[in-house]
């Protein structure tokens, strides 16, 4: 079992909303239970398009390879259709 941070209680505001005292994160998923009970999970959010640097390397040596004619054969996905 995890050792316990922070523990208070806190009251739903005329919007609904609850505030969180002194968070470590700006999103979280919300899980809300039949019985009540809310589960926050922290989320840290990524930009969509953004590619990392180690990606853009692999992806220029491929290429590279390809130009130099460095490339396996063609691979049947045939067997996989539908």
């Amino acid at each position: 079992m995890e050792a316990i941070v922070k523990e208070y209680d806190a009251k739903i505001d005329a919007k609904k909303r609850i505030t969180l005292r002194g968070s470590s994160y700006d999103y979280y998923h919300v899980i809300e239970f039949p019985n009540g009970r809310i589960e926050l999970e922290p989320r840290v959010l990524v930009e969509p398009f953004e590619i990392s640097e180690d990606t853009l390397r692999m992806v220029d040596a491929s290429m590279d390879n390809l130009k130099k004619g460095k490339a396996s054969k063609p691979i049947d996905l045939s067997s996989f259709a539908e």
